[in-house]
């Protein structure tokens, strides 16, 4: 027969089982949350980290972006609109040359290019990127040339111009969408892992070195500023209507 506890016996047994549960919850509640602030704090870090293709990735977004430019003065020049804006687009050539030619692509030229070449593979492909790139330099000279006053007055250099900007998003947009799809998913089999998280780091300073702190984020700035010089910044009025039927 269990025994009677009486009411004093009781409550001290239910008052100090309920102390110790909670002491129990409270202690695993902050060992749970400190250790979700750890994997936190490391899952934080490690979406700072940019790793090679995702890198060269992100940069052919802000080229990208820099074709759209071109592209509106294309539709300019083709409308024979008055508000051409030339120093825009010499500057949108400005930064091809400076942050894709100079640096984007002497990425892709010195530390993935060998590397496939060397291992054999893509080889057909890194050889068609590369007189691309010497293509397209070509071309940005052509586009800082020809974007000045004197093209809003001779229609044949405003032609000459259109046709530059035209080549260059031709080209540039089967270019990079080729080495997103190809090349750079295949990269880091080529590489060993500490190889990989190496260049990774050596991306980042040499973007530092020619950009500064936070380099990529100005260039983001600076492309945004020559959008809104010329009204395409706004992505809201790139949105087709859409009619919905009964």
């Amino acid at each position: 027969m269990t025994p009677k506890l009486d009411n004093s016996r009781r409550f001290f047994l239910q008052t100090t089982t309920a102390f110790g549960t909670g002491l129990v919850v409270t202690g695993f509640a902050k060992v749970t949350q400190a250790r979700s602030q750890d994997a936190g704090s490391s899952q934080q870090q490690q979406q700072e980290k940019v790793v090679p293709p995702e890198d060269l990735m992100r940069e052919h977004g802000v080229i990208r972006r820099i074709l759209l430019i071109y592209d509106e003065g294309i539709r300019r020049i083709n409308t024979k609109e008055k508000d051409f804006q030339p120093e825009v687009f010499a500057n949108a050539a400005k930064i091809i040359r400076n942050f894709a030619e100079n640096y984007h692509e002497k990425l892709e030229e010195n530390y993935i290019f060998p590397r496939f070449e060397k291992a054999g593979q893509q080889v057909d492909l890194i050889k068609v990127l590369r007189q691309q790139h010497q293509a397209g330099r070509q071309l940005t000279n052509t586009i800082v040339q020809l974007a000045t006053i004197k093209a809003l007055t001779e229609p044949q250099l405003r032609m000459q111009l259109a046709e530059a900007m035209r080549q260059f998003v031709q080209m540039y947009q089967h270019h990079a969408a080729r080495e997103d799809t190809v090349l750079f998913p295949k990269f880091q089999g080529l590489v060993t892992p500490q190889e990989y998280d190496a260049l990774g780091e050596q991306f980042e300073d040499l973007e530092h070195k020619l950009f500064g702190e936070d380099g990529f984020n100005k260039v983001v700035d600076q492309v945004a500023s020559l959008e809104k010089a010329l009204g395409i910044y706004d992505l809201a009025q790139f949105t087709p209507s859409i009619k919905t039927h009964p």
